[in-house]
């Protein structure tokens, strides 16, 4: 017993102000019932006190406050030394909550009562609302807490098996056996499911030996990899798998996927069933075999079903007094088990049910049952029996875990004779395995795994042994009806919510007839729980009380994610798979510093000339100098690259971007901005007209997927004779660009006339550089005399070190993406994507000459004339401060007075105008040159800089046309 904890490292933690003392491996929860404590916090509308339920984090009934967060779950929650914990959702103390009267005032609060009572007058609701947020008791959070390090990263496996008891062991054994890459996904901290914690046997041996010949196989063999505390928390197309584990985020990808999650086990509902002392067999068996605690003293179990005989068996084997085994039904389906129960004394009482639960006047513990005989559905006889316990265990049937085959649109259906929903309708490359399947037999249970394995194997086309068929029928453990109301009420659906029987038939009574509005109205299964042990019942009583089927009434949408997911989880850094140019290896020989840009590696900047070192500010100036006074060369390979050929191809293209194309000159360049319907600019680049009927177009690193995408998309519907293909990694490409640019070229391209006259600027030739076959564009992001080659990708090295041979005598060096940058903000150049957001349209960033309003039609032209009749909100402008003033960052906030106006998008010093230089979003009244706005820094300090005309340098373009 105490599979999880280690006795020998003792640990001492606070709870409620009080010391306590636990072992390593125990939770919060484990470690406070080991020392007589079960009352763990108040629940969320009466404030009623609430101990653990399923000892698995599949209840609200154990939230906690730590120091730095709410809504912890103490019943899956690492001890650690010194750790300080209080309850949640009191008034006053834990122990004597001051709040819990509102429970006598529950026939005045029915269901919805708040909708009814608080609409009217007018804005009444925001008074009550404050008032009802302060009773509920949320937690508290931290505001000064440091958050954690989060990140994501990428698995991919043949087969994805979710969960690792009997059937997901199985699974993933006869999956990796096959040949396949497996990867077995367990949210506890140890495999093995329901073999760590549950008996199959009367003798309490089968689950020790199917655990040790599983899990050293699996642990052992090397097509499988495992995950534990690891929670698979949706199902998305194509087997796409968020896995969380720890502060870690996997995005999975699958081809076959196996779903062996298990089933949830059901509570019986009756009154007072949420006292602290009352919780599933499945807790009270996880506290002895997990933790070594045990449960209580004295144990009544409630059953409808044959492991309910089991757990008493272990109950009374770790010594707990069973003052009686009390099943709802006529007796076991295996009647040795009553044989086996009368041998070691336990009382049996059948056809009979725990009424209500008894507790003293505080109802911090249960301390007795009233028991009753069964007259009919959901109805008892007067004649009671009062058994004294301190802890009721409660077996009444199980839910399975839906909802990952439900997000994958798998339909639930409601078997009348077992009493049991059951799932089909699944997609491809899905299956479901062990009691999530509706099995519950171990032998059943296993050889669904074996068959799931097969047919992965066959899905996967690798060789597979035919699996032999499931022997017999399936097991029936779910009670029809577990649902006895009682005249005084208090017995709860949802523990969450503190929803009783009688709110759920109101509910029905108002006219909610579908489950989905029932859930809306009564907010049953909207809590932290999300319905797991809420659904069955809910729709059983919702099917009754509109005279309908279970199968019709359903269960409520399942939705991810499976468990709450936090924002650093959604917001952690991502390690994303990443491409290299074909000048990459040039790049690291040359000591670069590279950076993420979009999918690819960059060099950001290169070792500082004058001292050899990697500081990013003297390399960037350094570089930019440069640039601006001799000659540099930059990789561009990035740059996305897209060809359109076809007899639309002009057609296609002017329809796509803003300017216009239809007449663009072949051996032209034009500037090509790209709007989305919303006449947002999501995108820009250079289109090349290389023939008639043909047009290179390129686009930004990071947006090229999304042009790709959408030009396929649009031409979808206007079905233009064009090909579109993305050639972006089949072409390599360098950017020289400086004075002395030139005179690097001439030695390089022998046969293509590079005078001013015979090459101007925006022109394109196609000729040779050395041996290699070139496009030649003279375009210039940085402001210089500079030409683009785009070579074949197979020649990127060779077109590298060719020119900067060439360039030896001329004094070229490589630069950067951040001189590159800084080179395009003294020109005053838009990043797409950095100075622009997804609110930006083409004339508040200075971009209204990129817009054709002649033609016709081009994607968003109506939202864009529609934004430019509307009276301008903010501007795109340029900005200088002093050298010496504080330096903006991208992202500070723009201020007129108390308002914000605006925010920095991008921001350095300029070494050409000694000066600091940005762009920032103003109000549209401080846009003229001349005007000046108020930026916030660093620290709080506030800096007043002045607008200027763009571009920063070399107004009148003459260094680029030269």
């Amino acid at each position: 017993m105490g599979s999880l904890i280690n006795r020998q490292q003792p640990i001492t933690f606070q709870f409620e102000g009080t010391n306590y003392h636990g072992v390593e491996g125990d939770t919060l929860a484990s470690a406070l019932i080991a020392n007589g404590r079960y009352l763990l916090s108040r629940s969320f509308k009466y404030h009623r006190p609430r101990g653990p339920l399923t000892m698995a984090g599949q209840d609200a009934n154990t939230l906690v406050q730590l120091p730095d967060e709410p809504n912890v779950l103490a019943d899956t929650h690492p001890l650690s030394q010194g750790l300080a914990v209080t309850g949640q959702n009191y008034s006053g103390s834990l122990d004597h909550d001051s709040d819990m009267k509102l429970g006598k005032f529950s026939k005045f609060m029915p269901v919805g009562f708040y909708y009814r009572s608080f609409y009217k007058p007018k804005g009444a609701w925001k008074f009550w609302e404050s008032l009802i947020r302060k009773k509920a008791g949320l937690g508290r959070y931290d505001l000064n807490a440091t958050g954690s390090y989060h990140d994501k990263a990428y698995l991919f496996a043949d087969v994805v098996v979710v969960g690792s008891g009997p059937a997901g062991l199985k699974a993933a054994l006869t999956a990796a056996e096959g040949g396949a890459k497996v990867l077995l996904v367990e949210q506890q901290s140890q495999l093995g499911g329901a073999l760590t914690y549950a008996r199959f046997d009367d003798a309490g041996v089968r689950a020790g030996q199917v655990r040790e010949a599983l899990i050293p196989a699996v642990e052992a063999h090397v097509n499988i990899h495992v995950l534990c505390k690891a929670t698979c928390n949706g199902w998305f197309t194509d087997n796409f798998l968020p896995v969380i584990q720890g502060t870690r985020m996997y995005k999975v990808r699958a081809q076959e996927c196996i779903v062996a999650a298990g089933a949830f086990d059901q509570p019986a509902i009756f009154r007072n069933n949420d006292l602290p002392g009352v919780m599933l067999a499945s807790a009270a068996q996880r506290l002895i075999r997990h933790y070594a605690v045990r449960p209580g003293k004295r144990a009544v179990v409630l059953t409808g079903n044959d492991d309910g005989y089991l757990a008493a068996l272990d109950l009374h084997e770790q010594g707990i007094e069973v003052a009686a085994l009390v099943d709802m039904r006529a007796g076991p389906v295996d009647t040795r088990l009553t044989q086996t129960i009368n041998q070691h004394g336990i009382p049996l009482h059948v056809e009979h049910t725990v009424f209500e639960a008894l507790h003293d006047k505080t109802l911090h513990h249960v301390t007795g049952v009233d028991v009753r005989r069964i007259t009919r559905r959901g109805e008892v006889a007067d004649d009671s029996l009062t058994l004294e316990c301190d802890l009721l265990c409660m077996a009444a049937g199980y839910m399975p875990m839906y909802q990952l085959l439900c997000q994958a649109g798998g339909k639930l259906t409601y078997n009348d004779d077992v009493a049991e929903f059951s799932l089909s309708n699944l997609p491809k490359h899905l299956y479901v395995a062990g009691s999530v399947n509706g099995l519950h037999d171990l032998d059943q249970v296993l050889q669904d795994g074996v068959i799931a394995g097969t047919q992965a194997l066959h899905s996967l086309d690798l060789p597979a042994t035919e699996a032999a068929p499931l022997v017999g029928a399936p097991k029936q453990v779910n009670f029809p009806w577990p649902i006895f109301a009682h005249p005084k009420g208090k017995e709860f659906v949802d523990f969450d919510e503190d929803l009783q029987i009688r709110d759920i038939i109101n509910a029905t009574r108002h006219g909610y007839r579908d489950v989905q509005l029932v859930k809306r109205f009564s907010t049953v299964g909207m809590g932290p729980s999300q319905g797991r042990h809420s659904a069955l019942p809910t729709a059983r009583l919702v099917a009754d009380a509109t005279g309908r089927t279970v199968s019709e009434t359903g269960v409520t949408t399942a939705r991810p994610p499976f468990t709450a997911e936090t924002l650093s989880h959604l917001a952690g850094r991502s390690f994303d798979p990443f491409r290299v140019t074909p000048l990459h290896q040039r790049h690291l020989q040359l000591g670069a510093k590279m950076m993420p840009a979009g999918d690819w590696q960059r060099p950001a900047f290169y070792p500082s000339a004058t001292s050899g070192h990697l500081d990013r500010d003297r390399c960037m100036q350094e570089e930019a100098i440069h640039v601006r006074e001799k000659v540099g060369l930059i990789d561009v390979s990035t740059l996305g690259g897209i060809e359109v050929r076809g007899p639309d191809a002009a057609e296609f293209v002017n329809r796509i971007y803003t300017f216009g194309f239809l007449k663009q000159p072949v051996g032209r360049t034009r500037y090509a901005a790209m709007a989305n319907e919303q006449g947002v600019v999501v995108d820009d680049g250079v289109s090349c007209r290389l023939g008639e009927n043909h047009f290179y177009v390129t686009a930004t690193t990071s947006g090229l997927a999304r042009v790709y995408q959408s030009m396929l998309q649009w031409n979808a519907q206007w079905r233009l004779d064009v090909d579109i293909a993305n050639v972006t990694s089949a072409y390599a490409a360098v950017n020289v660009a400086g004075p002395l640019s030139r005179k690097v070229l001439e030695k390089v391209c022998t046969e293509v006339d590079l005078s001013p006259e015979a090459f101007p600027y925006l022109e394109l030739r196609e000729g040779k550089a050395g041996e290699a076959p070139a496009r030649l564009l003279r375009v210039g992001f940085v402001g210089e005399l500079g030409y683009e080659l785009h070579v074949p990708s197979r020649y990127g090295e060779y077109l590298w070190d060719l020119l900067m041979k060439a360039g030896e005598e001329f004094g070229i060096r490589p630069f950067g993406v951040e001189a590159q940058r800084l080179l395009r903000l003294e020109k005053g150049h838009v990043i797409i994507g950095q100075d622009t957001d997804g609110m930006s349209h083409p004339s508040e960033i200075g971009m209204s000459w990129a817009v054709n309003r002649k033609k016709p039609f081009f994607v968003g032209r109506r939202a864009v004339d529609i934004l430019d009749e509307q009276p301008a909100k903010r501007r795109l402008v340029g900005f200088r401060l002093p050298a010496t003033s504080a330096k903006p960052l991208e992202g500070h906030l723009v201020l007129e007075g108390s308002d914000i106006t605006g925010n920095v998008t991008s921001c350095e010093y300029s070494p050409s105008q000694d000066a600091i230089i940005g762009l920032a979003y103003a109000g549209a009244d401080k846009a003229t040159p001349g005007s000046h706005i108020t930026i916030r820094v660093e620290g709080g300090d506030e800096v007043n800089a002045e607008v200027v005309k763009l571009p920063f340098y070399d107004a009148n373009n003459s260094r680029q046309e030269m």
